[in-house]
């Protein structure tokens, strides 16, 4: 039988597709490879980061990073060798690392952040029940030169508050007399992702949204300019529209005759509970290691790490131990109890700008890949311009694709 819609990928993209292309009244089914219970989403840190805060590709960037990494403080591994891709990627992000690019994308970040927490309010009035703080999140710095050339980014509209070390205690017990000081932006939010993905997936369950989970999608059949079968090792699907929100595989993508110039990067997380008194108050980012701790009902989260160019899916205790010792050079000594060590793969660009559009040669078919690290922030945001394209029916007609799609990006 015949779907109107087909999300293929149930990360919080695809589901956020699915729940936008359903408050549109479409019919949707998503096919998910795994059992939905585990995915890439659900290890997120949980900040929805878009205010204030510079990509990952900003001014500066590379200079730091090479001096992190002769401390072994780096947030990017690089394994190099015989993939060309990897170095394609290199030479964009280092391109990208300049003011013009970066002041473009952050304004980009702000309308789209703030559609995201729009849509993160209309879930809660659906019913659906998860974490959501809108507290801020503190930037904490080790560095005092950085430290610096973030309080010259700070002005008076209330986005910004400027720490001491003292101040910073207050937000986060846990921090020893190591850091230099924090600046608080104060219009970013955090969520537990687990439970954001939870909740949506019973959410839509109840509203007549189908699933089909463990059903792995391993080809295209292909008819004219269109995608006329969806083929999973089970059954071939037909759909008026397909939506493809895999994230990090790029296997499907290149079965649509595209390569897009994305890494899957793989990132770490340890989740914990703590002492009451020491825990964080709100979601914080050690901004020149690049690490995040974020609280949650009962536990705290901290994520770190990315590596580029390995498909190796296993734990790397080397990368968990060095996340330990970096958070212990600027933390107070405490135990991780129950601790459960967590890795999967992003979809990176070297830009932080995603693939969103239609095809250029399947014109049923839309992609919507591409966030990174940036899942929960903007997912929801994602999801309200891919429904809308699907209306618009073409790239050219969506103002939102055209100002933050990497198909019209340099």
């Amino acid at each position: 039988m015949k779907k109107e819609v087909v999300v293929i990928g149930g990360g919080i993209v695809g589901l956020s597709c699915a729940y936008s292309m359903h408050k549109l009244g479409h019919k949707v089914c998503v096919i998910e490879k795994s059992d939905g219970a585990n995915g890439t989403s659900f290890g997120n840190a949980g900040l929805i980061s878009a205010f204030k805060k510079a990509p990952l590709s900003c001014p500066g960037v590379v200079l730091d990073t090479l001096k992190l990494m002769l401390k072994n403080q780096a947030p990017l591994k690089f394994h190099f060798g015989l993939n060309l891709k990897l170095y394609q990627w290199i030479l964009k992000f280092m391109k990208s690392a300049n003011a013009k690019s970066t002041h473009r994308t952050m304004a980009l970040f702000e309308r789209y952040g703030w559609l995201s927490v729009d849509i993160y309010h209309q879930m809660l009035k659906d019913g659906m029940d998860f974490w959501y703080k809108e507290d801020g999140l503190l930037m904490i710095y080790t560095l005092e030169e950085s430290f610096e050339k973030k309080i010259k980014t700070c002005d008076n509209s209330g986005a910004y508050k400027i720490l001491n070390v003292k101040e910073t205690k207050e937000y986060m017990p846990i921090v020893n007399d190591n850091i230099c000081g924090s600046v608080l932006l104060t219009e970013n939010a955090h969520v537990d992702p687990g439970e954001v993905m939870r909740s949506l997936q019973e959410y839509l369950q109840n509203a007549g949204v189908e699933f089909l989970y463990n059903e792995e999608v391993i080809d295209f059949e292909f008819k004219n300019n269109l995608i006329d079968g969806v083929i999973t090792y089970k059954e071939k699907i037909q759909a008026e529209k397909i939506i493809l929100a895999t994230g990090a595989n790029p296997a499907l993508i290149k079965k649509t005759k595209n390569d897009f110039l994305m890494m899957g990067a793989k990132g770490y997380s340890i989740t914990f509970k703590m002492p009451e008194e020491l825990k964080p108050k709100t979601s914080s980012l050690f901004a020149d290691i690049f690490m995040a701790m974020t609280p949650r009902r009962d536990t705290v989260r901290i994520t770190s790490k990315l590596e580029l160019n390995t498909n190796n899916a296993l734990i790397d205790k080397e990368q968990i131990a060095n996340m330990k010792k970096n958070l212990a050079a600027f933390t107070q000594p405490f135990e991780m109890k129950d601790a459960i060590e967590w890795c999967g793969f992003r979809p990176l660009t070297p830009n932080d700008i995603p693939y969103l559009g239609f095809d250029k040669r399947y014109k049923n078919l839309i992609h919507a890949t591409g966030l990174g690290w940036l899942g929960i922030t903007f997912g929801p945001a994602i999801g309200k311009i891919i429904a809308d394209l699907s209306q618009d029916g073409a790239n050219e007609k969506n103002a939102d694709v055209m100002l933050f799609s990497a198909f019209f990006r340099d």
